[in-house]
């Protein structure tokens, strides 16, 4: 072994180096100014899309494992989405298939986001989900319940993870490692953290929810903001709230005033009519961040594309409407089917543009998707 002197400044210099890059490492990802936001938003075009789950998946474990997650019929399925000129769609990951095989995720991530940029759409990705099945399993997924709205939709995490703490870790390391490994790539639009956090499912399970849920889910959503933060990615992130009196920020509940504070760039829902939709969109305005909708369109409650894309348009609203093509998700029918007994398909559709052969449920309603996201 050889001894080395160095001099005292070059033994400075090599301190001061060493410092910076440490500092450098350790930097904390703020959330973005408005400032910021607002240069990332002028920089992509007027984003309409839809929540996407391909035909042949009832949910998200269904979608994305070994034995059901279909390449092909996405990327025909996404072929439909370009053909009217969409360039976005919001996609759901599950925690329990990432356990499961982190490579392999990664590859379906990896096929997924290739078929996207094919296609000329950049997915809005979504980590956590409160709404639906609270028990979650991996392997064969059951059928669907007949005529009935989501019947095999499930919840990430579920509520045995959601109790659990000692489960925590695993989360934490599922959003900062899916993140890191995507964190500087431009296929991916941004990253929604928890989808309707406070979500208590209505009456499809609540006799097996957990009435503490808000309050176990409260402080996992703030986590989950920094989680993400800490993978440092170039895109944004977000949380979308979806109920409540948005009137004033100190009116809010606490939980969606950690969605808004803690959000890039703002999102939210809405399921209304087109007057109730423009003035949620005013009351957002405070922020003078980008907004984005990630859930709306329900005929029957009179939120359509013909009432909501114009008024979207005219502040430039990203849109993303709920259900694409009619499949095992079966959300051509409405909410109260988990109450009320359906024996044939509605004959208003509740979501959902295309039956699974491409054509259109509503030709006059793909050409006007057409048409405005065009001009």
């Amino acid at each position: 072994m050889s001894i080395k002197f160095f001099t005292p400044a070059i033994v400075i210099a090599v301190s001061l180096l060493t410092a910076c890059n440490n500092n450098s490492e350790n930097k904390k990802r703020e959330i973005w100014s408005a400032e910021k936001a607002n240069e990332w938003y002028g920089e992509q075009p007027w984003l309409v899309g839809a929540n996407f789950m391909p035909s042949n998946a009832i949910n998200q474990i269904e979608m994305w494992q070994d034995d059901t997650f279909s390449p092909d019929l996405i990327d025909k399925e996404f072929g439909y989405a370009e053909n009217l000129g969409m360039n976005t769609m919001r996609i759901f990951l599950h925690d329990l298939v990432f356990e499961q095989d982190q490579d392999k995720f990664f590859n379906k991530i990896d096929q997924t986001l290739s078929l996207a940029k094919k296609h000329n759409i950049k997915p809005l990705i979504v980590f956590f989900d409160s709404c639906w099945d609270p028990y979650p399993k991996l392997g064969l997924q059951r059928a669907p319940k007949p005529h009935t709205h989501n019947s095999g939709w499930v919840q990430s995490p579920g509520l045995l993870a959601l109790k659990d703490s000692t489960q925590y870790p695993r989360l934490e390391n599922y959003v900062k490692s899916v993140i890191s490994h995507y964190k500087n790539d431009d296929r991916i639009l941004g990253w929604d953290v928890w989808n309707e956090p406070d979500n208590m499912t209505g009456p499809s399970y609540e006799k097996i929810e957990n009435p503490d849920k808000v309050k176990l889910v409260t402080p996992l959503l703030l986590k989950s903001f920094e989680w993400a933060r800490a993978a440092n990615p170039s895109q944004p992130i977000t949380s979308g709230i979806w109920t409540g009196n948005w009137e004033t920020h100190a009116g809010m509940k606490e939980i969606e005033k950690i969605q808004v504070e803690q959000s890039d760039i703002i999102s939210f829902h809405n399921y209304d009519k087109p007057e109730d939709f423009e003035q949620r969109i005013i009351q957002l305005q405070r922020y003078k961040k980008p907004i984005l909708c990630t859930e709306y369109m329900a005929r029957p409650n009179g939120s359509t594309f013909e009432g909501t894309l114009p008024i979207a348009k005219k502040y430039k609203v990203a849109m993303y409407n709920w259900g694409f093509v009619n499949g095992k998700s079966q959300t051509i029918y409405p909410w109260d089917s988990w109450t009320k007994q359906y024996n044939a398909p509605p004959e208003l559709w509740f979501h959902d543009i295309f039956n699974t052969d491409g054509t259109p449920y509503i030709k006059q309603e793909t050409d006007f998707i057409k048409d405005i996201i065009a001009k």
